[in-house]
């Protein structure tokens, strides 16, 4: 039990200074090709923070363990909406683009949605497997479109220009700290799981819980740098980007691996919250004729919805 619990420690000191430098970088990267921060929060935020996720649900597959693969998508999007927002919006208000509530919010509820309808029938298969990734394949076309069409941005952290001939040095911390934040998460599920184990939790709990938190640990780690940085828009699209990730690669990674039947607690007790949580992320965003800013007492709601579920689970 010893090393499980070293490596659950070393796994969260390892995550906060990656976290710090992944942030720092990537914004200077948006900084120096003028792209939007909230394009590098959908892309290199949401993409690289949800590497655990794939990685931890592609290899449960392979050993047919589909129920934490399930669990591990599922998981992960209640705990970035839930826990990683709520807790950000808590240390600091979080003004959000109204542009991400018109486009990128859409796609991400439609996703949700049809990940539902494919859930219904308690079967991930294949063809399940093949529309998700289809969805995939037309958010990334729709995003770099975007990315093609954005013009200058300001950024609040930096008033003066990043000078270019550190492009490659960014680069190379950029990815330093996205390999030691996978790495850190990796250790923190590891270590996780071995202590869940020891108490006899079933596969579907661990990935909704133990794996779900470790594989989210990226998200709240960046999300709560990005806030210090003041970085928010940052924040959103993390959330949102790597929740896209998780219902339409992540899930579709069991199916395409090892198609299986479903647990019937996923579609009628986790499936429902997300999906709650989902709509809850418009809500508290969207402000009628005002700045959309989501606020202390909101981030504290998302919180207690999150506090409820794990309440059920147990």
């Amino acid at each position: 039990m010893l090393l499980p619990i070293i490596a659950l420690l070393s796994g969260f000191v390892l995550l906060i200074w990656s976290a710090d430098e992944f942030t720092e970088n990537g914004a200077k990267i948006a900084n120096i090709f003028k792209v939007s921060p909230l394009i590098i929060g959908l892309l290199i935020f949401g993409f690289g923070t949800s590497a655990p996720e794939m990685l931890v649900s592609g290899l449960a597959a392979m050993d047919g363990n589909t129920g934490l693969s399930i669990g591990n998508a599922v998981g992960s999007n209640i705990f970035n909406i839930a826990l990683v927002l709520g807790i950000s919006a808590i240390i600091a208000p979080i003004e959000v683009h109204g542009d991400i509530l018109k486009k990128e919010w859409v796609f991400l509820m439609l996703a949700t949605l049809v990940a539902g309808l494919l859930l219904w029938d308690l079967r991930l298969d294949a063809i399940d497997g093949f529309v998700l990734l289809t969805l995939l394949v037309l958010f990334l076309a729709y995003t770099f479109k975007a990315a093609k069409n954005t013009q200058n941005h300001e950024f609040d952290e930096f008033k003066q220009a990043v000078d270019k001939s550190q492009t490659t040095k960014t680069w190379i911390m950029l990815l330093i700290g996205l390999i030691v934040l996978i790495s850190s998460a990796k250790l923190v599920v590891w270590g996780g799981i071995e202590v869940a184990q020891a108490f006899g939790v079933s596969d579907l709990i661990i990935g909704l819980t133990v794996v779900a938190l470790g594989t989210s640990l990226p998200e709240l780690a960046v999300s709560v740098a990005s806030v210090l940085k003041k970085q928010y828009e940052m924040v959103v699209g993390n959330v949102i980007g790597s929740n896209l990730f998780n219902t339409i690669a992540v899930l579709a990674i069991p199916g395409l691996i090892h198609p299986s039947n479903i647990a019937p607690e996923v579609i009628e007790r986790d499936y429902p919250v997300m999906l709650l949580l989902t709509v809850l992320l418009f809500v508290v965003s969207y402000k009628f004729g005002k700045k959309h800013i989501i606020n202390r007492f909101e981030g504290v709601v998302l919180v207690s919805v999150f506090s409820l579920y794990m309440w059920q689970l147990f």
